[in-house]
């Protein structure tokens, strides 16, 4: 069976991407359909490239027994537009430069996280706000509405 793609986008790769990352890895692995996905994050710019996750992403994700060891900035590339099969922004601004990195969206593989919830808006990025908590009630709601909303498709699909 071919694994589901997920690729998650903030602007550096440091601070929200990467929660998102290491969330949804968590959240497969205790729903026990891990070996379905492959999951990944990078950054829109090239600014962190090369840098480990932020100790404030690192220090909230710990409390929850969630390691990122050996997690790197990365920048999306053209060519994560056919790799991935949801590519999943934090904010707007994500969003317009994610779309200008793939060059279109045509088959809707674009979204933001918190499309996936009741309440769709930005999630903070906690570089400026350092309110990483909310960050994270953020995108562990995110992660499970996306999860959520594949499994379900995944279901339809079987029946």
């Amino acid at each position: 069976m071919r694994k589901i793609k997920i690729l998650f986008v903030c602007h550096g790769n440091i601070c929200r991407s990467p929660m998102a990352e290491f969330v949804m890895k968590n959240l497969v692995e205790q729903r026990g359909v891990a070996s379905d996905f492959y999951i990944a994050s990078a950054a829109t710019s090239t600014e962190e490239i090369g840098n480990p996750v932020h100790h404030g992403t690192r220090a909230r994700l710990a409390r929850e027994g969630i390691s990122v060891a050996g997690k790197y900035a990365v920048r999306m590339e053209r060519s994560d537009y056919q790799k991935y099969d949801y590519i999943v922004g934090m904010d707007r601004w994500n969003y317009k430069n994610m779309l200008r990195i793939a060059g279109s969206d045509k088959d809707k593989k674009l979204s933001l996280l918190l499309d996936y919830t009741d309440h769709p808006r930005d999630v903070a990025d906690p570089w400026y706000t350092g309110d990483f908590e909310q960050t994270y009630e953020d995108v562990a709601a995110g992660c499970k509405g996306l999860l959520d909303e594949i499994l379900s498709k995944k279901q339809s699909k079987v029946k």
